[in-house]
């Protein structure tokens, strides 16, 4: 007949048997926890705020992860080439024809040569008029010291204004480098 044997286990043996067995089923629990098959984890598995930023990893989201105008803009890029030249455009218009008021006037205040005016004169030395077919009132003036006949430049000096009490009337002084009044031919010009 065959022989049972009794083994005896003592408190601390089984205590100790428990304590192993508890060690190893943990183990076993956080492996298998720690081992997730590939895409088991989805949205639904993530509870709201779950992931913060410092949870994901630096670069690797895209700029098409953000909802637009989330993200800054960029620096300006450089300047592209120029393209070519478009085709011309129409003529415009043609403008309003410039004022043609100038004249040039002889040292004795007759006139050498003009356009726009109906008389010049001698009002005293270095003092002369230039009367106009129009008001010149609002109009900018010119004039120059210089030959009459053939336009080269003096060392005189001529200053311009309108004439008192006519609104045609343009008067032209000329004098020398001290200022003092000399008769002198002149070119004058009136901008309106």
């Amino acid at each position: 007949m065959a022989r049972i044997f009794r083994v005896r286990v003592s408190p601390a043996t089984a205590l100790a048997a428990l304590a192993l067995f508890v060690a190893l089923a943990g183990t076993s629990v956080a492996a298998v926890s720690a081992v997730l098959p590939a895409n088991s984890v989805g949205t639904l598995q993530l509870r709201n705020g779950a992931v913060t930023a410092a949870k994901v990893k630096r670069g690797s989201l895209l700029a098409s992860n953000f909802k637009s105008g989330q993200l800054p803009g960029g620096p300006a890029g450089p300047a592209g080439p120029a393209g070519p030249a478009g085709p011309a455009g129409p003529a415009g218009p043609a403008g309003a024809a410039a004022t043609a008021l100038w004249a040039v006037v002889n040292t004795s205040g007759s006139i050498a040569r003009s356009s726009g005016t109906t008389s010049a004169g001698h009002l005293g030395v270095g003092d002369y008029e230039v009367i106009f077919n129009k008001d010149v009132t609002k109009c900018a003036y010119s004039a120059t010291a210089g030959s009459a006949t053939t336009g080269t430049p003096g060392r005189l000096f001529a200053s311009v204004g309108s004439r008192a009490g006519d609104t045609a009337g343009v008067e032209v002084s000329t004098f020398n480098a001290d200022g003092t009044s000399i008769d002198a031919p002149f070119h004058l010009e009136v901008f309106c």
